[in-house]
């Protein structure tokens, strides 16, 4: 009989020792424990995303929340919700009729930007013929703040790439958030979620594969959210 772990990298089948867990396991939760906590304070490192941006003639644009520092931006969300007053003039002369904005932002997980980001931004512009704003790289910034450079930037469509809270198997996942007609006050419930991308969860191809067509979607029936509902054909993930 195959063990459950064969099928999953969730903490099951762990086995014990009389009443406790196996050193092992103990040792392995703690160490899942600690890279979670690590990816939650890494700091972004915008130089290297706007490098990486700029190899691949990606024009982008670097932004801040008015969160000043990590241990605020975890303290008050709300901060990480709002640009700073120098990030919005920044934006002022980047004003245009684009058909979307893409934000990249650090969230609960750094790490998972640094991975993830570039490489699901790449595979979604190579197959999108639209108007696209600069890519808005922002520190400390929480999703809802997509909604005030989409707005600002004039996009009929914003779509934020974050790190997501970290668990205890997978302090890299990415997240993708998209809203039509972004704006300052738009709810969760106004935007469409993809989660979990990366090597062991959702592939960058299923991931580009999905937002495209959501993206597509949204500008077709100008919405977005509860009324938008994924029903991207099957795609064969060459990953697995």
């Amino acid at each position: 009989m195959k063990s459950l772990r064969e099928f999953t990298p969730a903490r099951v089948d762990l086995g014990r020792t009389g009443h406790s867990l196996p050193t092992r396991e103990l040792l392995a939760f703690q160490l899942a424990h600690a890279k979670a906590r690590d990816a939650v304070h890494l700091p972004l490192d915008v130089h290297s995303l706007v490098f990486e941006l700029r190899q691949k003639d990606i024009p982008c644009i670097t932004l801040a929340s008015e969160a000043c520092g990590r241990s605020q931006y975890l303290h008050r969300p709300d901060l990480g919700r709002r640009l700073n007053a120098p990030s919005r003039e920044r934006l002022a002369p980047l004003k245009s009729a684009y058909d979307a904005a893409f934000i990249i932002a650090d969230g609960l997980s750094a790490l998972a930007v640094h991975r993830h980001a570039v490489p699901l931004l790449e595979l979604v512009l190579a197959q999108l013929h639209w108007t696209i704003a600069p890519v808005a790289i922002v520190e400390q910034g929480r999703v809802a703040i997509g909604d005030e450079i989409g707005e600002l930037l004039g996009a009929k469509l914003a779509v934020v790439l974050i790190g997501e809270r970290p668990g205890l198997s997978s302090p890299d996942s990415l997240g993708v958030y998209l809203t039509w007609q972004p704006r300052l006050g738009r709810t969760d419930a106004e935007r469409n979620c993809i989660s979990n991308i990366r090597v062991e969860g959702l592939s960058y191809e299923l991931g580009a594969h999905r937002l495209l067509f959501l993206m597509n979607e949204s500008r077709r029936l100008k919405l977005s959210g509860v009324k938008l509902k994924e029903r991207a054909p099957l795609l064969l993930d060459s990953s697995a």
